[in-house]
Parts: C-alpha cells; structure tokens; sequence
C-alpha cells in the first residue's frame, strides 16, 4: 500500500475506528516476531490498525502483509541518546495516541522505558530471544533493566526457556507472564502445493534452511557439517534461503569447503511456503533460538529437521524428532544429517510425524486469539 507522508506536527496513523496498535521492531526485516505479526494482522483484517516502525529502517516483512489490513510504516524519532531521546520518544507516543504499545525484544526496550513516564499507554512486549551478545549468557545490566521496566507491562513470551527467564531471572510478576506458542497458517504450509525449483544442478536430496545470515544462526557450522558429508561420498544439494551481513563470508567458506558446486544461496523468497517443499530436508545450526518459526514451517511442510539443540526445539520436535537434535558442534551436526540425506523411507516417516506434530500443537488459530485478547485489553493483567 502507499505510505502516507509524515506531517510536521507528528506520526500519522492508517485512517478507522477500530483500536490502533503501535509496532516497535528493532528491524522489520523478515524474521519470526515480524513474521508473526505480519500473520496476526492478515487474520485480524480490519479488526485492528497498525503503526509500525523499523529503528533500522528495514520493512522487507511490510510485503507479507494482506492489502486489507490497516497499516503504516512510521520513521524513528530521529537518534540520539540521553534525555532527549527519551522526550523525543515521548513525544512521538503522545502524538500518535495509540491504544496499544507493543514492544519486541531488547532493541525496542527504550519504548517501553519511555512510556513509564505519564500519562502512560497501554503496553505489551513480545520477547522472542537472544542476540550473539547474549548467547552465552545475559548481561546483568539488561536483566535489571527489563526487571524495573516490565514490572507493569503484559508480556509475551512464545518459548518455555524464555518464559523460566521471566520469571526467575527477570523476576517479573507471574500476572504479567504469558505463553503463547507460536502458530501458523497450516494450509499455507503444507506438504503438498506449488514448488520453487530452488536445488542447484546435481543428484541426491536437497538439504536446506531458511535464516536471516546474522552471526548468532551460524550457517558456517551447517557448510562445515555438510563439507564432511560431502567428502564421506553422500549425494545431495544444499540450499540456504535468506539475506544478510554473513552473505559474503559464507559464500566465500562454501567455495573454500569445497561445496560451492552443490549449494545455492537463493537469497530471499517471498514465498517461503512453495520454497520448503522444494527440500527434502530442513536444518537449523543456530547457536541461539527459542522458538523458531523456520522449524514450524519446515515441520508443517513435512520434512524432517535436523537441527541443534537450542531453546524448545527438543519440545517442538517431540520423540521422533529428538534424534537429529545434535549439540552446537560441526561433527554432531552432519552426524545428525547422515541418516536422513541416506535413509529416504526415513525422511518420509519422519517428515509425516512432523506434519502430524504442527497439526496437533501449531495451529495459528489458538495463537490468534490469544493474542487478539490481550490486543483489546482483556488479558486480565492490566
């Protein structure tokens, strides 16, 4: 849709009635918080507007939002910090009045310190993990920070670990905490439909992730893990779908590994439904998640998923699954790989079990409503 020009005297919201809810991403490139609101305001339509803004300026996701939802992509107040970043915040809020401030993760957590300053809006933050700076580990000035900020705000946490860290970590009220698993579109993700002829030339199953090329998702673990089963003999493809600032390097590893022949790096694909049943195998080598959407995606299309074993991944893939967890090493990540790029009956019975898991506990419309409720207030802890 057609951006709306800022005017001077402040944000402007997508005309209606119906209750506004201001979006704060670090990013709205595509990624599983993004992806999610993008689902959430495509199945609420005209049920809520939305303001949203990207503090770095990326809105690659704004293309997965259906032209009848009401939205607008807002700029930053423009950087700086100190008080006066936090007086321009406020002023921002104050001029946009909306119903709702919705947060996501530490890069938005300014938003939600500014807006303790009175009067002040309704909040909600959504926490979806960990960046590579607290991969190892939070930092304790970030722990106090979120302690003392989101004291009186809901908060959403979609993963089991993330939730342990509100409670005993953070410390924050139990009242304030609320589950909600992440859930998607299931007949959009399927086994069955249109396919993207994504695999580069060769034979063999094609092995294939789908992530954002950032440090913390550690795609040179995944080329080093399919380099050894490359040299042990084992046919296959391997297709890496995503943008980002690790492009380059990864490129140049795959060359340097020896597999630039079999691995293509498709960039992004604005249908990632048609692109995961262009594989025959999904893996994760990230060194941090919680509850990724990619392996909800990959298992509602039927593909078995290798991965590391990081956040709820263990739960998400339930005891069919937990074979091909492997720790966060190169080694236990191709030898999770070997049976399912040799062992084609097994993928298959694998891939079923995962489908038959996303239909039982992933559906987005348990997630939506949730959600929807506590959008309108009546999440019982305001």
């Amino acid at each position: 849709m057609t951006m709306p020009a800022v005017p001077a005297r402040g944000p402007s919201p997508p005309s209606g009635s119906a209750p506004l809810l201001l979006h704060i991403f670090p990013t709205f490139a595509i990624g599983g918080a993004q992806v999610r609101l993008a689902a959430l305001a495509n199945r609420f339509g005209p049920r809520f507007r939305h303001a949203i803004v990207a503090l770095d300026g990326r809105t690659d996701c704004a293309e997965r939002l259906d032209p009848a939802v009401p939205f607008v992509l807002l700029p930053a107040p423009p950087p700086g910090g100190g008080p006066a970043r936090f007086l321009r915040i406020r002023r921002f809020l104050r001029d946009l009045d909306p119903d709702l401030l919705v947060t996501s993760n530490w890069g938005a957590i300014e938003w939600a310190a500014a807006n303790l300053l009175p009067p002040r809006i309704r909040h909600l933050h959504t926490e979806d993990g960990f960046g590579p700076d607290e991969a190892a580990g939070q930092k304790p000035r970030r722990v106090l920070f979120r302690r003392l900020v989101l004291r009186h705000s809901t908060v959403v946490l979609p993963s089991l670990t993330l939730l342990r860290a509100a409670r005993e970590t953070w410390r924050l009220p139990e009242r304030r905490l609320h589950h909600i698993p992440n859930g998607l579109d299931l007949a959009r993700f399927r086994p069955d439909g249109p396919r993207l002829p994504l695999a580069p030339p060769g034979e063999g199953p094609v092995i294939g992730t789908v992530a954002r090329l950032r440090a913390e998702k550690n795609l040179a673990r995944l080329l080093r893990a399919c380099a050894a089963l490359h040299r042990d003999g084992l046919a296959f493809r391997l297709v890496v779908i995503g943008d980002g600032p690790e492009e380059g390097r990864l490129r140049a590893l795959a060359a340097e590994l020896g597999i630039g022949g079999i691995t293509r790096f498709a960039g992004h694909v604005p249908d990632p439904a048609a692109a995961y049943r262009a594989m025959d195998v999904f893996a994760l080598s990230s060194d941090t998640e919680q509850m990724p959407f990619s392996v909800m995606e990959a298992m509602a299309s039927g593909l078995p998923v290798a991965s590391t074993d990081v956040g709820d991944v263990a739960a998400m893939l339930g005891e069919e699954g937990r074979p091909f967890l492997a720790s966060k090493d190169d080694r236990a990540l191709a030898a999770a790989l070997r049976p399912l790029v040799t062992d084609g009956p097994l993928r298959h019975r694998v891939g079923a079990a995962m489908r038959a898991r996303a239909e039982a506990e992933y559906d987005e419309a348990a997630m939506a409503a949730r959600y929807a409720a506590l959008f309108e207030g009546r999440g019982g802890s305001e």
